[in-house]
C-alpha cells in the first residue's frame, strides 16, 4: 500500500531531486532491478519526460508535482494507492489531468484506489464503492452510483444537496 498525498510541496523534498525522490522508495524496500529504468518509466507512465529525473520538485508546477508525488506511490508497485484529496490543491483542469490520471493507472494497473475526498465528483469518476462518514462514523456505503443517486441516510441526502448546480 502507498499513499498520495493532498499537498505535494509539502510531501515532496526540495532538497532531492526527481530521481532521488522516486528511487527512494525502491532502495528503502529493496526491490530489485534497474531503478534507473523504473524511474524512467514511472516519469512516463503519468505523463513527464524522464529527462525531468534530474530537476528539483520547485522547478515543476503543482499538478506536475502531484504526478511526481504519484509516481513516487507507485515506484513499488503497490496493490492498493490510498489518495487523501490528491487535486484539492490545484486548478480546475489541472484538477481534471490528475483525476484522469487516476483513472487511467487504476485500470492499467489493475490496483485498488481508496479515495478520500470531499469532492462528490471526483468520487463519482473514480470509485465503484463509497463510504460516507460523519463524525468519524460510517452513515452509508454501497455501490457508488446508488449512494449519490437514491441516497437513504440524511447526511448523505444534505452532502448531495450542497454540492453546486449549474443552470
Amino acid at each position: 500500500m502507498q499513499l498520495v498525498f493532498q499537498d505535494p510541496r509539502s510531501s515532496l523534498d526540495p532538497r532531492m531531486s526527481v530521481d532521488q525522490i522516486l528511487r527512494e522508495p525502491l532502495e528503502s524496500l529493496a526491490i530489485p532491478g534497474d531503478h534507473r529504468m523504473r524511474v524512467a518509466e514511472l516519469l512516463e507512465a503519468v505523463g513527464l519526460a524522464p529527462e525531468m529525473a534530474s530537476r528539483y520538485p520547485g522547478e515543476f508546477s503543482g499538478g506536475q508535482r502531484q504526478r511526481i508525488a504519484i509516481a513516487r506511490a507507485l515506484a513499488p508497485s503497490p496493490q492498493v494507492l490510498v489518495a487523501d484529496e490528491p487535486a484539492s490543491a490545484l486548478d480546475v483542469s489541472v484538477r481534471a489531468q490528475i483525476i484522469e490520471l487516476l483513472a487511467q493507472l487504476k485500470d492499467e494497473l489493475g490496483m485498488t484506489l481508496v479515495m478520500v475526498s470531499h469532492d462528490i465528483a471526483i468520487v463519482g469518476r473514480l470509485c465503484e464503492e463509497t463510504v460516507i462518514l460523519h463524525d468519524g462514523r460510517i452513515v452509508e456505503q454501497g455501490p457508488t452510483l446508488d449512494v449519490l443517486t437514491a441516497p437513504k441516510d440524511p447526511y448523505t441526502q444534505k452532502l448531495l444537496a450542497a454540492v453546486p448546480q449549474l443552470p
